[in-house]
């Protein structure tokens, strides 16, 4: 079995046509159709069936797709972390976060490190808490913050890299929206627009509730930062959210205070699979994010 054969035979199911995986490939026709009879061959299976004038791929070929699919995949990536370790400047760094985050801190994060490695490429991937982790462990992102991070799960390693106030957001027009700081049971009896069940931050915000005395009653949920600020400046309720998902994005705010009593803190750390080897330029950027965040921790809050 040759790795030519295993390309030729992933092209035409991609394509579903021999021709125009084909044309694609820069081939004859012949070739692909050759290569094909000889991988059905080998394995002593079709791969294929003709539908009309495609091809469909049969339930083992459907099978065998998948696993030279992986196989693939793996072998780019290894040829790309050879080309890392001769090059580690001009690599590709695959990282995963929640959304709360890609507001303002990771382009400013990543727009700091692009002045030290301006040939370095990103690929993003936000994602919720448990996405996140199975991302990583399968291999889908090098690096990943997360909040809360995930102290006890062995299959990861990391990280945290900062601590961060939860603020009360709420209507301008709201009583208690001139004020510096407020108990949190002075929300008791509002309406509560929540992040929706697998976001990190709604358990954070539901236990804080509940640590207060009282069960949030819940008026709309969403799933990004900015629908939850709109809904809020709109009069659709109160809300808690990070500092760093603060950051103003369009002209419709809602008024932020201060919580104090309790306190509401998320903590956000950067992991990555703990038995893995991240490529030279995946540990470079986690070298950086360290220092970054080290160096800020005595300073101005992050993103400041």
């Amino acid at each position: 079995m040759e790795l030519r054969q295993l390309q030729y035979f992933l092209k035409v199911a991609q394509r579903e046509h021999v021709t125009k995986a084909a044309e694609e490939l820069h081939v004859a026709q012949s070739a692909v159709s050759r290569q094909i009879h000889q991988l059905e061959q080998e394995l002593g299976v079709d791969l294929f069936m003709q539908k009309g004038r495609n091809l469909q791929l049969t339930p083992v070929g459907q099978l065998f797709r998948k696993r030279v699919e992986a196989l693939l995949k793996e072998l780019d990536r290894s040829v790309a972390e050879v080309h890392e370790f001769l090059d580690p400047e001009r690599g590709e760094i695959r990282i995963g976060f929640p959304h709360s985050l890609g507001t303002h801190l990771i382009p400013t994060i990543v727009a700091e490190f692009r002045r030290y490695y301006p040939n370095v490429r990103f690929r993003f991937k936000q994602g919720t808490y448990s996405s996140l982790i199975k991302d990583v462990l399968s291999g889908e992102v090098d690096l990943a913050f997360i909040s809360p991070f995930p102290e006890n799960d062995g299959q990861v390693a990391g990280d945290i890299v900062m601590t961060e106030d939860l603020f009360a957001i709420l209507p301008q027009n709201h009583p208690l929206a001139n004020e510096t700081e407020i108990r949190l049971e002075q929300l008791k009896e509002e309406k509560f627009v929540l992040f929706s069940q697998g976001y990190s931050l709604r358990p954070i915000v539901w236990q804080a509730c509940l640590a207060a005395g009282f069960k949030p009653q819940i008026a709309f949920e969403g799933g990004e930062t900015d629908t939850i600020r709109g809904l809020v400046a709109a009069g659709m309720g109160v809300s808690l959210l990070p500092e760093t998902a603060l950051y103003q994005t369009n002209p419709m705010q809602p008024a932020q205070v201060r919580v104090v009593d309790p306190a509401v803190t998320r903590t956000v750390g950067i992991i990555h699979r703990s038995d893995g080897k991240l490529p030279l330029v995946a540990r470079s950027f986690r070298n950086f994010l360290l220092t970054y965040f080290r160096d800020r921790q005595s300073n101005t809050p992050v993103g400041s």
